[in-house]
């Protein structure tokens, strides 16, 4: 009875945790997002602080260059999405094309005629005003997410030592040492972990940058880009990212060989991410097993939607550090994270690393 009970208040406090998550997403989201970014700045901002430059001055340098990042980001797709539009003539036509393939499949099959058809989508379709209150409210909401990911940025920061002396605080005594242990450890593994993140997607860039402009890829730093960012997303982001390239390729009239060779990069590609990249620059250590990732995949969606997904690793990976240095939550790291089979992999990448420091 007793473990039938501490299962019962496990998965009780499982699904309030859970339910909390989902009602607090307004507040979380923008939180969490600062909370990454901070701590891929936090090296940087250490090492300015330990050639004497003032927290607040080290604080705000950091602050500009997120700023520069995320504007040469933004610019960088918005110069490739301008000349995707220049073609807007072109996707067009196909689109047309395509509508009028459906129709004509729709009436065929289920002899449903072109003008039911059109009055069944103008019944479903909302009004012009619905649509215009839904795009200004979305565009709203992410202009006042992005201000409070900038300010929980710079304030994360700069009272990083201030949250470790609470957390200090909020431990008995007794335990202090080992939870402070237990933050440094967390801390240096996630810093880790999200600047080789970052350093892989920047690799990932330049080998579909290389690989798509040899094949002769319309506009294919922007595809590298787009396929490079999607890899926040394990085993769903690259497919979509690939696929996207392959059907405007494809739009843009590519042949057959042109198409096989876009999914012919990207297997090459994948093969050396999984064998190389993730091994040597990631580690063992923060790995996800897929059954896991598919799973924080799913619940991130559910709770959060498009930021769940791309938030769901990283938070993953930091909540498995955090359990593989807790006593009582290692059963937790070791369930979530990857079983340690890949020794060919790891050998590999141990190899490599062997060969470059000689």
């Amino acid at each position: 009875m007793p473990n039938s009970s501490t299962f019962l208040y496990k998965l009780a406090l499982a699904f309030l945790i859970l339910l909390g998550l989902y009602f607090a997403k307004s507040f979380l989201i923008p939180l969490s997002i600062a909370g990454i970014l901070a701590a891929l700045f936090l090296p940087f901002c250490n090492w300015m602080q330990l050639k004497n430059i003032p927290k607040s001055v080290a604080v705000l340098i950091c602050f500009i260059s997120l700023l520069i990042v995320i504007g040469l980001l933004l610019s960088l797709l918005g110069w490739k999405i301008t000349e995707l539009l220049n073609d807007i003539t072109l996707i067009k036509q196909k689109s047309i094309e395509t509508g009028n393939t459906i129709q004509q499949y729709i009436f065929n099959h289920l002899n449903i005629s072109v003008e039911e058809q059109f009055s069944i989508l103008k019944k479903e379709q909302p009004s012009y005003a619905s649509v215009f209150q839904l795009i200004f409210g979305s565009i709203t909401s992410v202009f006042s997410s992005f201000i409070l990911v900038l300010v929980y940025f710079a304030f994360l920061l700069f009272y990083r030592n201030h949250i470790k002396h609470f957390l200090l605080k909020m431990t008995p005594t007794t335990k202090r040492e080992e939870m402070q242990f237990v933050i440094y450890n967390a801390t240096q593994v996630s810093q880790q972990y999200l600047l080789g993140l970052s350093k892989m997607i920047v690799l990932l860039w330049i080998m579909y940058a290389i690989g798509f402009s040899s094949i002769g890829v319309e506009n294919a730093f922007f595809f590298a880009i787009l396929c490079g960012l999607l890899e926040i997303v394990p085993y769903v982001g690259n497919i979509t990212g690939t696929l996207l390239t392959v059907l405007v390729s494809a739009i843009h009239g590519a042949s057959p060989t042109l198409l096989f060779g876009i999914v012919l990069v990207y297997s090459i590609v994948q093969l050396i991410q999984g064998w190389l990249l993730e091994p040597l620059i990631l580690g063992p250590q923060v790995k996800i097993n897929p059954l896991f990732t598919i799973i924080v995949l799913v619940i991130g969606q559910l709770l959060w939607g498009i930021p769940g997904i791309i938030l769901a690793i990283p938070l993953t990976a930091i909540f498995k550090i955090i359990c593989d240095h807790i006593e009582a939550l290692k059963p937790y790291g070791f369930l979530i994270g990857e079983i340690e089979c890949s020794t060919k992999k790891n050998s590999l990448a141990l190899r490599i690393k062997h060969f470059f420091r000689l």
